[in-house]
C-alpha cells in the first residue's frame, strides 16, 4: 500500500481546483478535491465571464447563458465609444453555478474524488509528505498527501497557513443581478467616473433574463465610501440612471479580487493556483482564463514531479519560473491600466475616449484589442495615433519599460 492517502489534495472546488483536479486525475494520479461548502458554485462571486480559450479548455457551451461580442464604454461625462462586431465572440457570460458544477464533474469523471463541507484546518509539512486535518461532517479526519495545492481564492487558507506572501493589490468589487435593464443583447456596458467607480469601472453584463451590474475599486481611492455607495450612485444619481429605472434586483454578490501573482507560488510540497496565487487579469478582475492557462503551462512537468515525488522548494521553484512571462505581462497590463484609467482625473479620461471614439481608433480596437492581452493594442494607438501620444505619456512608459 502506499504511504500517501492521495497524490495531491486540492484545496477549493471552484473552476481552477476542479480543472487542476481533471488535469491530473487524467494523468493517473489519486487525487482529492476539498469543499468548505455543501454545494459547488456557492457563493457565487464572479462577473461570469469565461473567454474563448477558457471555455475550449472545458466545451461547456451548454452552460453560456449570452455570447458577448461587443462593449458600449461611457466617459464621466458621457462620451461613447462603441465596439465589437457579432462575428467574433470576444467572452462568453455563463451560469457560474453550472459551470463550475461541470467543471469538477468533468474531473470526478475522470478520477478525482471529492469531499463537501470540508476543509481543513491544519497542515504540517516534513521533508516527505503533508499531512492534513480536514473538518468534515463526518468529524476530523486527517489525510497524508504528497503535495497540497491551494485553489481556494482571494482568501487562501493555504497561502494564508503557509505565510506565502500576498498578491499586489486587492480590489473590493460588488455585483447584483437585476431583471429590467435598459441594454443592448451581445454587448456589456461599461461606466467609468470618480464618482461611480474611482479608478476602475463600473460594468453591465447580459446573463440571459438578467443583467449583473457591478462596481469595483481599491480602498485607497473610494476612502469613506463603500463599493454598495458606489453602485447605488450610478443606478439612482448618474447620467445613465435612466437605464436601471426598471431594474429589480434578484441576487446579490460581494468579494475581493487579487491581481498581482505573488513572487513564489510554490514551496516545498505546495502550489498554489488561481485567486490564491494572485493569478487574475489586472485590466478586469477576470481570473478563469489565466487561471486555466497557469494549469496548462505547468501541468506536464508538475505532474511528472508528482509521479516522481520531487516536491522540495528548489525544485518547484524552476516550475513557477515558468510563469515569469505571465508576471510579466500582467505587471505591464496593470501600468497600461494605471496609466489610462486609474491615475487619470475624470477631464483626462474625458480627452481619452475623444480619441477613442473615432472612427479610424475603433476600426483599429476592433482589429487588434483582446480582452486578454491590451498591450498589442496600446503599443499601436501609441505608434499610429498622434493625438494619442500627447496624452499618453504615462502608458508609453507603462508599454515600453514595464
Amino acid at each position: 500500500m502506499s504511504e500517501f492517502d492521495y497524490d495531491a489534495i486540492i484545496v477549493g472546488a471552484g473552476p481552477i481546483g476542479g480543472y487542476l483536479a481533471r488535469k491530473l486525475a487524467e494523468r493517473e494520479l489519486k487525487i482529492l478535491i476539498l469543499e468548505e461548502h455543501s454545494e459547488i458554485g456557492r457563493p457565487f462571486q464572479c462577473a461570469g465571464l469565461v473567454n474563448p480559450k477558457a471555455m475550449a479548455s472545458v466545451e461547456l457551451l451548454d452552460t453560456v447563458l449570452t455570447p458577448i461580442w461587443g462593449a458600449r464604454i461611457y466617459s464621466p461625462e458621457g462620451t461613447l465609444v462603441e465596439i465589437g462586431h457579432e462575428s467574433k465572440i470576444r467572452t462568453w457570460s455563463v451560469c457560474r453555478k453550472l459551470f463550475d458544477e461541470s467543471v469538477v464533474s468533468q474531473s470526478i469523471k475522470s478520477g478525482a474524488d471529492i469531499w463537501l463541507s470540508s476543509k481543513p484546518i491544519d497542515v504540517k509539512i516534513t521533508e516527505d509528505k503533508v499531512k492534513l486535518d480536514i473538518s468534515t461532517p463526518k468529524g476530523i479526519q486527517t489525510l497524508t498527501t504528497k503535495v497540497v495545492c491551494g485553489a481556494d481564492g482571494a482568501h487562501s487558507w493555504v497561502r494564508r497557513s503557509l505565510k506565502m506572501g500576498r498578491p499586489k493589490e486587492t480590489m473590493i468589487g460588488m455585483q447584483i443581478e437585476v431583471t429590467g435593464y435598459n441594454g443592448k443583447n451581445g454587448k456589456l456596458d461599461m461606466y467609468t467616473g470618480t464618482d461611480i467607480s474611482p479608478g476602475f469601472f463600473a460594468w453591465v453584463i447580459p446573463s440571459g433574463e438578467t443583467s449583473r451590474v457591478g462596481v469595483w475599486s481599491q480602498t485607497k481611492y473610494i476612502g469613506d465610501k463603500s463599493c454598495e455607495d458606489l453602485l447605488n450612485e450610478l443606478m439612482r444619481n448618474s447620467k445613465w440612471s435612466d437605464k436601471f429605472k426598471n431594474c429589480r434586483e434578484v441576487g446579490r454578490f460581494v468579494g475581493s479580487v487579487p491581481s498581482g501573482i505573488l513572487r513564489n507560488t510554490t514551496s516545498t510540497r505546495v502550489a498554489l493556483f488561481g485567486d490564491a496565487a494572485g493569478i487574475c487579469k489586472p485590466t478586469t478582475g477576470g481570473g478563469i482564463g489565466p487561471g486555466f492557462a497557469h494549469i496548462d503551462l505547468i501541468i506536464d512537468e508538475f505532474s511528472d514531479l508528482i509521479k516522481r515525488d520531487k516536491l522540495d522548494k528548489t525544485v518547484l521553484s524552476k516550475m513557477d519560473k515558468k510563469i515569469d512571462k505571465m508576471r510579466k505581462s500582467q505587471a505591464r497590463a496593470r501600468a497600461l491600466r494605471d496609466a489610462f484609467l486609474s491615475h487619470s482625473s475624470d477631464e483626462e479620461l474625458e480627452q481619452i475616449f475623444k480619441v477613442w471614439a473615432k472612427p479610424e481608433v475603433i476600426e483599429m480596437i476592433n482589429e487588434v484589442g483582446e480582452i486578454e492581452n491590451p498591450i498589442p493594442l496600446g503599443t499601436k494607438m501609441l505608434k499610429e495615433i498622434p493625438e494619442f501620444r500627447k496624452l499618453a505619456g504615462r502608458a508609453i512608459k507603462a508599454v515600453l519599460w514595464s
